[in-house]
């Protein structure tokens, strides 16, 4: 499906968003126009309900006519059948989409015979009732006798036999079919929705008297079509629709005020970061929580970047003044070696190249730190790091006590393991415990336990403390107060970096009786 994937793409139109939702909730609203014109479900039961009105119209009267006719009355084949208690359908036959529209029904043609005037007797006291009836329903109701010649009317006398309905009805069948209805005009274009708009049913239904057809009666009526209903609720289907199209402008302006200004303003902003230009977020006034939680990443981002490019600044500084003394003195020592290294005794040659070499170191140690420190800030633990602690700090204690410094460690109920490697946790602490021995301390205690947010590591020493100027400085990089001692003020932020990289926090707790460092490190 690849090249499926590379065909759309090539295709598919780059849009705003604003398009896509004013034409989704276009698509959404035209949805009951559509759903209008697939009713011709519900217009064909429509036509199938005209159908048994008909019929059960046809066989009221065609019952009365048969009551009024001199013979005894015998039931038809329909009523003589046996049927369900329960079932109170009228069966029909029409099918809108199966069955045939038959042309207009023709004039009735002159005959060459008189009516039966026993029908026409019937026909006569029958007059009232079919009068009320069409009346009432609108229908056409004619009245024929055993020849197929009409009985009532305008035309009276006349043969309607050659009709097909007629011919089945004479035969004993009861029959409904369709005709176009040629008195109906079409006024209206959008009548092509409806197929019933202009069809008429006939329903032609035998008249039994002792057992025989005595005549038949035909019933004809349009069906209620679907555009007919339509266009009588013309109006609330207008209010409705301006009312749906009010409502998708709404819609439109809401969700572009809430989601597509504030992702615009977000891309302005983001470019804004890219140039280097100050990135001010919008402040939407109608707010929405996964807008309101994309904003407030992005001003984390912000300020993130801009917090990274000042340390970077001034790291970069930090950095050129580092390098830069040791560079000085090896470039001056190399031009005295140069211009007066033969002059030189043996003693000064010596001295310029020790210098030289302690510089060379230096520029060394500031490397190899760097790289630590490098490694500290893109160390990303594994998840779910743990280590041991009772392992960890007993291999501290042992290692890096001494004669006359010593470390020792306790470890409360509960809280033997921490979530930190044990490579990162061992260096960290031997950052500390380091530190400690050159400000001068006897005596390292480490202290691990727990409390509501996770594990807790206390560094406590008895040293000297650290002189309230320097408090504020000491994890910026490159700051040291033994710098003549070979020290490259990188220590504690590596330490400070590895914590933070498994989440935690590293600050100094204490400094009026020696120096006390907290860790803090999340379960």
């Amino acid at each position: 499906m690849s090249w499926l994937r590379l065909w759309l793409g090539r295709i598919w139109p780059v849009m705003r968003l604003r398009t896509i939702m004013f034409g989704l909730l276009l698509l959404v609203a035209a949805l009951p126009g559509v759903a209008a014109i697939m009713l011709r479900v519900y217009e064909n039961a429509l036509v199938r309900r005209t159908e048994a009105e008909l019929i059960a119209q046809g066989s009221a009267l065609a019952a009365s006519a048969a009551l009024n006719w001199p013979e005894k009355t015998a039931p038809t084949a329909e009523a003589a059948e046996p049927r369900d208690a329960d079932d109170y359908t009228i069966s029909t036959s029409i099918d809108l989409r199966a069955s045939a529209i038959l042309p207009e029904r023709p004039a009735a043609l002159p005959s060459s015979t008189a009516a039966d005037p026993e029908a026409s007797r019937m026909a006569a006291q029958m007059a009232p009732a079919i009068a009320e009836t069409r009346h009432v329903t609108l229908a056409s109701i004619l009245l024929l006798d055993r020849q197929g010649i009409v009985l009532n009317g305008r035309d009276t006398g006349r043969s309607l036999s050659t009709l097909p309905e007629v011919r089945a009805a004479l035969a004993g069948h009861a029959t409904t079919v369709l005709r176009h209805n040629g008195a109906y005009t079409h006024p209206w274009p959008l009548e092509w929705v409806s197929r019933a708009t202009d069809i008429r049913l006939h329903h032609a239904r035998p008249i039994m008297a002792g057992g025989q057809v005595v005549g038949v009666l035909l019933v004809s009526r349009s069906p209620r079509a679907l555009f007919r209903g339509m266009y009588e609720d013309r109006g609330k289907i207008a209010a409705g629709s301006a009312a749906i199209f009010l409502f998708l402008l709404a819609m439109t302006a809401l969700l572009g005020r809430t989601i597509v200004r504030p992702i615009e303003a977000l891309s302005r902003a983001t470019r804004a970061l890219t140039e280097g230009r100050p990135a001010d977020p919008p402040r939407p006034t109608l707010r929405i929580t996964e807008i309101d939680g994309l904003i407030r990443d992005f001003a984390s981002m912000a300020e993130a970047i801009e917090t990274r490019s000042h340390y970077l600044r001034d790291f970069a500084a930090a950095l050129a003044h580092e390098f830069k003394t040791p560079l000085t003195g090896l470039s001056g020592g190399i031009e005295l070696l140069q211009d007066h290294g033969a002059s030189m005794s043996a003693d000064e040659q010596a001295r310029f190249l020790a210098n030289m070499a302690s510089d060379a170191q230096r520029l060394n140690r500031l490397i190899s730190r760097l790289m630590d420190l490098a490694k500290a800030d893109m160390r990303r633990p594994a998840d779910r790091a743990r280590c041991d602690l009772a392992e960890v700090l007993a291999r501290l204690a042992d290692g890096l006590s001494g004669e006359g410094f010593a470390v020792t460690y306790a470890i409360a109920d509960g809280s033997s393991e921490a979530p930190i490697d044990a490579p990162a946790l061992e260096t960290v602490l031997t950052t500390l415990i380091d530190n400690a021995r050159a400000a001068g301390a006897r005596q390292v205690v480490i202290e691990a336990g727990q409390d509501a947010a996770g594990s807790v590591i206390v560094v406590t020493d008895n040293g000297n403390g650290i002189p309230e100027g320097d408090r504020a400085r000491i994890f910026e990089p490159f700051f040291t107060s033994k710098r003549a001692q070979g020290g490259t003020g990188l220590g504690l932020p590596i330490a400070r970096a590895l914590i933070e990289g498994h989440r935690g926090t590293l600050k100094l707790d204490r400094v009026d009786k020696g120096t006390r460092f907290l860790i803090s490190l999340p379960s």
